[in-house]
């Protein structure tokens, strides 16, 4: 069960980018020009305008054999503010809305993504809620020398018996199931290239919550409060106090 808990402020928190996603299922006949008119609503915070773009596969029986034809189509659109720290997606398969370093307040993230979100609610009319997320990307920079990285990570890298223990790289990947919420984390950790004298270590933690039979959207900011808790608790039970120490 998640228990509503106090964690210590960190200062200097290491997160490069947080996430609110919500992801739905938009009635058949939706027209994505109309995400498009979004832009009028958000041009003087959000001034940039970025088309997304995915590609299409369609098999076609040509002869005897079956040919695959491909061609990129429009999905949504991104809307990046002047300083560039924060992006809304508006997509045909949901919402998101993110912040990039330096980090801001939960209470104005929040804030912010709910407004955005009425935007895309009120243009789509979603027929259903599918899902909804909470991620967040930390990039611990670990001081070198590091003698073991279990003196900052709880959940370090193991190398077996006998092999040399240097580790220049790792990536582990690791879901959790947290039955009280009916939600799921992702715990990502990645080691790719130390840089002179810190290792940069990422921490991703994307915590969610899906449900095919929808999620009625008045428990949907709710059920966000309580997987940021949930976040919380798994990024500070991955950490040790020596990192901690490091972020106050």
């Amino acid at each position: 069960m998640i228990m509503l808990k106090d964690y210590p402020i960190l200062k200097k928190a290491p997160i490069a980018e947080a996430l609110i996603d919500i992801r739905v299922k938009l009635p058949s006949d939706f027209d994505i020009k109309n995400l498009s008119s979004i832009y009028e609503s958000i041009k003087d915070q959000y001034p940039e305008k970025q088309e997304r773009v995915k590609s299409k596969v369609k098999i076609e029986p040509q002869a005897e054999e079956k040919v695959k034809a491909s061609k990129l189509v429009i999905d949504g659109y991104r809307y990046v503010s002047s300083d560039k720290k924060q992006i809304m997606q508006a997509r045909l398969d949901g919402f998101t809305f993110s912040r990039l370093h330096p980090y801001i307040k939960w209470e104005e993230l929040r804030a912010e993504a709910y407004r955005l979100w009425q935007l895309y609610r009120d243009i789509t009319s979603p027929e259903s809620i599918t899902r909804v997320a909470v991620r967040y990307i930390n990039n611990l920079k670990i001081p070198m020398p590091i003698r073991d990285f279990s003196d900052y990570l709880t959940a370090p890298p193991t190398v077996p018996e006998g092999l040399p223990q240097g580790v220049s790289s790792f990536l582990t990947r690791t879901v959790i199931h947290e039955p009280s919420l009916g939600a799921n984390a992702i715990i990502t950790q990645a080691l790719e290239q130390v840089v002179t004298d810190i290792a940069p270590v990422i921490l991703d933690i994307d915590v969610f919550k899906l449900e095919s039979k929808g999620i009625e959207e008045k428990n949907v900011w709710e059920i966000i409060e309580k997987l940021r808790h949930f976040k919380n608790k798994v990024f500070f039970s991955s950490i040790t106090d020596n990192l901690k120490e490091i972020y106050k």
